[in-house]
């Protein structure tokens, strides 16, 4: 049951919320605080600022105060969330983003959700803590990998990118894209270039590796049913994929996410 809070009245100037969800898609929304969101277990996908991003446990999203954003989960989830008043982070990040949630990370996020939205605002430990906290989200910010996919701003890409995020597991030539849209394929090219700046290839390439990261993050889903999920016929293929992508391969990443999460999840 999600803890049910007013974030931006809270008395606390910095707090932690545990929330354990059944999947949910939000409503578009802002704070008037900065927030960190993490997801211990499951998987997160969060849209803000004309793009997407998927989160899994080893990954969090910095949203600073006032931007818009949607929140999403297709599978139940362990959600920690940290609140941060404006005045904390003088020199808080403007816009969002997603860093790799080291040991060191991970263990200060989950400490953080001791102190909840009634924490004294002089409380002499919570004070010092957030403080710190705070300083070093730049920093984690600064290694940000661009694990993102834009979003459409007209409803005939948007079709097309619904498309293409659903049969993930199938051929998806730009000709697939355009019927799916309702244009032809030339113009859906054009319109991948106007509006997002990529192309509808590297789109959908983007899409099958950040869903690869999905399911790689379940210990269940075997790195060959990865492969076929995301449309890849040859498990030679998709190791050589995935490690161009993200620098390390399908194993390498299970085993890293593994030694960062350790044996239990808090």
């Amino acid at each position: 049951m999600a803890t049910i809070v007013d974030v931006d009245t809270a008395r606390a100037p910095a707090f932690g919320l545990k929330d354990d969800h059944a999947p949910f898609h939000s409503e578009p929304h802002t704070h008037t605080r900065h927030q960190i969101l993490y997801a211990v277990s499951g998987v997160l996908s969060l849209e803000a600022e004309s793009s997407q991003w998927v989160l899994p446990p080893e990954r969090a999203a910095w949203i600073p105060a006032g931007v818009m954003h949607v929140v999403r989960t297709r599978v139940p989830i362990r959600l920690r969330t940290i609140y941060l008043a404006t005045p904390l982070v003088p020199s808080a990040p403007p816009v969002c983003g997603i860093f790799g949630v080291s040991a060191l990370a991970r263990e200060m996020i989950l400490h953080a959700m001791q102190w909840g939205p009634e924490t004294r605002t002089d409380d002499p430990i919570a004070k010092p803590f957030f403080a710190a906290l705070a300083a070093l989200v730049p920093g984690w910010l600064a290694d940000e990998k661009p694990y993102r996919l834009p979003v459409a701003k007209s409803p005939e890409l948007a079709r097309a990118m619904r498309f293409a995020l659903d049969h993930l597991d199938e051929e998806l030539s730009a000709e697939h894209g355009a019927r799916a849209a309702g244009v032809s394929a030339r113009t859906l090219t054009r319109r991948f270039a106007e509006e997002t700046g990529t192309s509808w290839r590297v789109f959908v390439h983007t899409a099958r590796m950040l869903r690869a990261m999905e399911l790689l993050s379940s210990p269940k889903v075997r790195v060959t049913e990865a492969a076929y999920a995301v449309g890849f016929k040859s498990l030679g293929a998709f190791t050589t994929a995935f490690g161009e992508f993200a620098g390390e391969t399908p194993k390498e990443y299970r085993r890293r996410r593994s030694a960062i999460l350790g044996p239990h999840a808090h």
